[in-house]
C-alpha cells in the first residue's frame, strides 16, 4: 500500500463523512460538508501526481481512483436531489455517463488497452466539482450578507456540467469505438 492508493481510500472514507455532514441540512454541516468536499477533490491531483513522480502506478490505483471520482459526484448528486437543489435528470445524465464509460473501459482493458482521459475528461471533471462546490456555497442562505439568490447559478452550472459530461462521453466512446468492434468477434 504505497502513498497514492492511502491517498485514495483517504478521499473514499472522506465520502460518508461528506454525505453525512450535508445531510445536517445545517449552515455548518454545508460549510464543513465543503471544506471535505474541496479536501476530497484536490486529493484526486495529489495521488495522481505522487502516483506519476515516484513511480506509484498500481493496478488498484488504477481502478480505484477513478472509482473515487465517480462515488464523490454521484454522492453529492443524490444528495442534491433528495434535498430539491439538482434535478434528479442533471443527476441521472452525469452517472449514466460514468456508467457507460466504466463499462468501456472494462470492455477495453480485458483486451489489455488502457485509454487515456481527453481534454474533454478532464474538462468534465472540473466542472462538475466547480458545479458541486457552487452548489455548496450557493445553497446557504447568504441574504444576511445582503446577497441575492444565487439558485439559479447553480442551475445554470449543474446543466453546463451535464452537458460537458456527455459531450465527453460520446467524444471518449465515438474515439474508441473500434473497442466494441474488436470485441464484437470474439
Amino acid at each position: 500500500m504505497n502513498t497514492a492508493n492511502k491517498i485514495t481510500i483517504l478521499r473514499i472514507i472522506l465520502i460518508p463523512v461528506f454525505m453525512l455532514l450535508l445531510a445536517t441540512n445545517a449552515v455548518w454541516g454545508r460549510v464543513a460538508a465543503l471544506i471535505v468536499f474541496i479536501i476530497a477533490s484536490v486529493t484526486d491531483s495529489i495521488d495522481g501526481h505522487i502516483a506519476r513522480k515516484y513511480n506509484q502506478i498500481t493496478n488498484f490505483g488504477k481502478f480505484m481512483d477513478p472509482l473515487a471520482d465517480k462515488l464523490l459526484i454521484t454522492s453529492a448528486l443524490v444528495m442534491f436531489v433528495e434535498q430539491g437543489t439538482v434535478s434528479a435528470w442533471v443527476a441521472v445524465i452525469i452517472v449514466a455517463r460514468e456508467l457507460a464509460v466504466t463499462g468501456f473501459r472494462m470492455i477495453a482493458a480485458s483486451s489489455g488497452r488502457v485509454i487515456a482521459a481527453s481534454i474533454w475528461g478532464k474538462a468534465k471533471t472540473v466542472t462538475q466539482i466547480i458545479a458541486v462546490v457552487a452548489a455548496l456555497v450557493f445553497t446557504l442562505d447568504l441574504s444576511a450578507f445582503g446577497l441575492p439568490d444565487l439558485m439559479p447559478v447553480v442551475t445554470v452550472l449543474m446543466w453546463l456540467a451535464a452537458l460537458i459530461t456527455l459531450v465527453s462521453g460520446i467524444d471518449y466512446i465515438v474515439k474508441n469505438r473500434d473497442v466494441l468492434k474488436n470485441n464484437a468477434d470474439k
